[in-house]
């Protein structure tokens, strides 16, 4: 058996790699390459004039500190919480860096000035606030800046960097912009752990899953959401035992759709109404003159209508939606007593009787939808930067791109702009959501 998924595309192209068993040829396609062409063959030509490669900054003053930062020092050992300490060394660093204005973005040579201690307990030496620096020559803001581009409006990293070096002149090369990735992902890989915690122990879970491309390999990426925040998880396969693993201390409603592995699962459950009502119409549509499957839909959307339009006026309040259980009793009585002939109502109603504990769980708890539209709107989010990744990433990159997409899902799930976040060096998403909704009171 072969995925087909892994399978080169055969169809042929005139812009593939030119390959030959003659060396000359080799040669002689790589003279008809376009940069080559105008930087060589038409110039002597005189058919095009070569043009200065304008500098941004002259290289006398490229180191020069156009601003001093004082970086302030906590007052306590992060070690050992004494404050018991003496004066170590006065430590300094030249970067390029970033500067936010209100309505501007500007390239500047900052010197951050530390000044460090020793504490007298454990004789840990703090002070540098690390988070402002990054490698010898970048400043926090342009790693936050290339971050945002990359992960939350999912534009490709040689675009930003043709972007960045071009606005800011800041000569990144792609080996700087993957250590980025790589050090923003260590930074906040605690911050997904405390997404991932409070999850888990809240009351509402939407999961779902779907295939990651690693270098050819198949992967996947499962979704946990709540109603205000996202977690993002890589696994080899798509096994239950991983999510119920997981899952295992969970005791809230969870919201999935019908694959099997998340029957084993150990709490109340509600199934996503939107894949049910899909599926049946799918039947409906390839078996038109199917009566009996046809009737089926009719009763089932005479059962959901006035409920959504319950949640409508009044929202997902069990003691508005408690009246309708009296109607999906009806309704699995009509089931009952319907005697089916065709195969797909049979199917059809086995289906409604085998979930019949997990479809209309939403009307008896406070707060759960009956779809889920939560996690299927995070797998889109993925989708879209597994599109630009296209799968030229390694397991290790993928990771790093999940817990990224994480930390910029959940700010945009609680209304929080990501950029912001990043800038602001905050680690935990839910702190620095208190501190700017108390800052607006």
């Amino acid at each position: 058996m072969v995925d087909a998924d892994a399978l080169e595309a055969t169809l042929t192209s005139k812009w593939r790699p030119f390959k030959s068993p003659i060396s000359d040829l080799e040669e002689i396609n790589l003279a008809a390459r376009w940069d080559y062409q105008r930087d060589r063959v038409f110039v002597r030509s005189g058919a095009t004039k070569r043009r200065a490669i304008r500098q941004s900054t002259n290289r006398e003053h490229a180191h020069k500190a156009q601003k001093v930062v004082a970086l302030s020092a906590p007052r306590a050992c992060p070690k050992c919480q004494k404050k018991w300490r003496k004066k170590g060394r006065l430590r300094s660093r030249t970067v390029q860096d970033l500067i936010f204005g209100k309505d501007s973005v500007k390239r500047r040579i900052i010197q951050y000035v530390a000044q460090t201690y020793c504490c007298r307990s454990c004789r840990y030496e703090y002070g540098v606030n690390e988070l402002r620096l990054h490698g010898r020559n970048w400043g926090w803001n342009v790693l936050a800046y290339f971050v945002y581009h990359v992960v939350a409006l999912r534009i490709p990293q040689l675009t930003v960097q043709h972007s960045m070096n071009r606005l800011f002149g800041c000569h990144l090369v792609r080996s700087s912009l993957n250590n980025f990735k790589i050090k923003a992902s260590e930074i906040y890989l605690d911050t997904k752990a405390k997404i991932l915690d409070r999850i888990i122990n809240g009351s509402l879970i939407h999961a779902d899953e779907t295939r990651a491309n690693i270098k050819g390999q198949s992967a996947y990426v499962w979704v946990l959401t709540s109603l205000t925040e996202v977690v993002y998880i890589l696994t080899e396969s798509r096994e239950g035992q991983i999510v119920q693993q997981l899952l295992k201390s969970f005791k809230g409603v969870l919201v999935s759709d019908f694959y099997a592995a998340y029957e084993s699962i150990e709490c109340p459950q509600q199934k996503c109404l939107i894949h049910l009502m899909r599926d049946l119409n799918d039947e409906m549509l390839n078996n038109p003159f199917d009566q009996e499957a046809k009737l089926i839909g009719v009763r089932f959307a005479a059962l959901l209508r006035p409920i959504v339009e319950t949640i409508d006026r009044r929202g997902l309040k069990a003691h508005f939606l408690r009246k309708h259980l009296r109607e999906v009793e009806r309704f699995y009585g009509f089931l009952d007593r319907s005697e089916l002939n065709s195969d797909v109502a049979s199917k059809l109603k086995q289906r409604f009787n085998k979930n019949r504990d997990k479809l209309f769980t939403f009307l008896r708890y406070d707060g759960v939808p009956w779809n889920n539209n939560n996690a299927e709107h995070a797998v889109k989010a993925f989708a879209g930067l597994r599109d630009v990744i296209a799968g030229s990433s390694t397991k290790k990159g993928i990771d790093e791109y999940v817990t990224l997409l994480s930390i910029s899902e959940t700010c945009k799930y609680r209304g929080i702009d990501f950029l912001d976040f990043l800038r602001s060096g905050e680690r935990d998403v839910a702190t620095f959501a208190l501190n700017r909704s108390g800052s607006k009171c």
